[in-house]
């Protein structure tokens, strides 16, 4: 049978494929949350169900789906190399595409990071810099932020700044130290024992999307050099023109000693990741002839990966992604930060190019603090469901809380979003955020109905 005949056969059963063979409690959730929609097709920055109707992806696959989904260059790329009949991971032998797209990602890359490491994820890549970091500094301590988060394999885990995470998989990788993000002393107290290999950081924490002082970054970098540590920044969700710079460091000037990339390198079509590095770290690590394959990865590198790769960063700077990310993300800011002073619920609004965050908390009249309290005693972050179900349920808008625990809404669109979809995340969260404050309407049943679903699921242990 043919691929898509037997996608075409088998939709209807994909809820409870997942529920007998995968993740049930996945679909749990979905279904509890309204998630559980028959896509059948997804274009640009937007996906379509059964039905035809036509949904606003600002979740882009946490990021992935930069170049929009199913870009056409990409497919040309992908298309062109599997028809080409390559070799493909000879693994005795190089492959001219994976030397090309080095090159143009070290053309990217602050100054002095001359050399690339693939490998097929983001936590790979953080692991790849935990090992690099530790041999070339023959030091064995890692230090790195709350609500940082950098993979869930065991190595990147020990980094893992949020404890929901972390906890039932230890002991974990030892010598890890864990400080607050945007705080200087805290981190020149874990520096000063001139013991620390490498400190991992995201220049924008993706979890609550949490933008640092001007000076942290610039001056955690000078106590970095000041110690003898490797200063890492993760830019595995805010690399590749998410923050309206190709490298979010960019917005500090950064000059780390590595950046790890994925996600969004290969236009979503191909697991990828990348290391980028300084030329003497490799040297340390790959030293002599024996040691050339002392750390590897068996799909690096493969043509397929290396392909999409290129064609994402053509399209990146074809199109002006890049430049657009900076000029709508600020506008989408622009649209929705005087809701602040109109919405006790909402905090903040706040974010780079397309990397944006809605901060919701405890309001001040009587009223709604009692409905804040009743979400708040079921499940820690339960309100932000009263957001995001209805700007996916009325308005077709996909969306996610930005963290374990956090009263967040964090939106990451397609870098080439235009003007329309701009309005239409500005009306539909001005309504969907209005709604919130009438308690008793229908916005708050949902609550009612979420509140006795996280109550049923923490009883059942769920």
């Amino acid at each position: 049978m043919k691929i898509l005949d037997l996608v075409s056969q088998r939709l209807p059963e994909k809820y409870a494929l997942h529920e007998k063979y995968l993740n049930a409690q996945l679909v749990r959730v979905l279904k509890t949350i309204g998630y559980d929609v028959p896509y059948t097709e997804a274009r640009g920055p937007y996906l379509f169900d059964a039905e035809g109707n036509r949904y606003l992806d600002l979740l882009s696959g946490w990021g992935v789906f930069s170049v929009g989904r199913n870009h056409p260059r990409v497919i040309e790329a992908v298309n062109d190399v599997l028809h080409a009949g390559l070799p493909h991971l000879v693994q005795m032998d190089v492959t001219v595409l994976a030397g090309i797209l080095a090159e143009r990602l070290v053309a990217k890359m602050p100054p002095g990071l001359e050399k690339v490491f693939f490998c097929s994820s983001g936590t790979e890549a953080v692991e790849s810099a935990i090992k690099f970091a530790r041999y070339a500094t023959r030091r064995s301590k890692l230090v790195f932020v709350e609500h940082g988060f950098h993979g869930l394999t065991m190595g990147s885990l020990a980094l893992n700044g949020t404890e929901v995470f972390r906890e039932g998989f230890g002991p974990h990788l030892p010598d890890t130290v864990r400080v607050p993000f945007d705080d200087l002393p805290a981190l020149e107290a874990a520096l000063s024992g001139r013991d620390v290999a490498a400190f991992f950081v995201e220049p924008i924490v993706g979890h609550g999307v949490l933008i640092p002082s001007d000076e942290y970054l610039p001056q955690a970098q000078a106590l970095c050099r000041k110690y003898g540590t490797l200063l890492v920044a993760d830019e595995v969700q805010t690399g590749i023109g998410r923050t309206g710079k190709f490298l979010a460091g960019e917005h500090w000037d950064l000059e780390p000693d590595m950046v790890c990339l994925a996600k969004a390198l290969s236009g979503g079509f191909v697991p990828v990741g990348a290391v980028c590095a300084r030329k003497w770290i490799f040297d340390a690590l790959f030293d002599r002839l024996d040691r050339a394959a002392v750390h590897g990865s068996t799909y690096s590198k493969n043509n397929l990966a290396m392909a999409a790769g290129l064609a994402t960063l053509e399209v990146i700077e074809e199109e002006k992604l890049v430049e657009n990310a900076a000029r709508m993300g600020q506008q989408i800011l622009d649209d929705l930060r005087p809701l602040v002073g109109r919405y006790e619920f909402l905090k903040e609004v706040r974010g780079k190019g397309m990397m944006l965050a809605l901060e919701f908390g405890r309001p001040e009249s009587l009223r709604l603090r009692a409905a804040w309290k009743l979400l708040e005693a079921a499940n820690e972050g339960l309100f932000c469901q009263l957001i995001t179900v209805p700007l996916f349920q009325r308005h077709r808008i996909l969306s996610q809380v930005a963290g374990p625990g956090m009263q967040v809404v964090k939106f990451l669109p397609p870098l080439g979003i235009g003007e329309e979809d701009r309005q239409w995340i500005a009306s539909a969260c001005e309504e969907v955020i209005a709604d919130a404050h009438r308690v008793g309407g229908a916005i708050w049943d949902l609550g009612k109905q979420l509140a006795g679903a996280a109550i049923r699921m923490k009883t059942q242990g769920a």
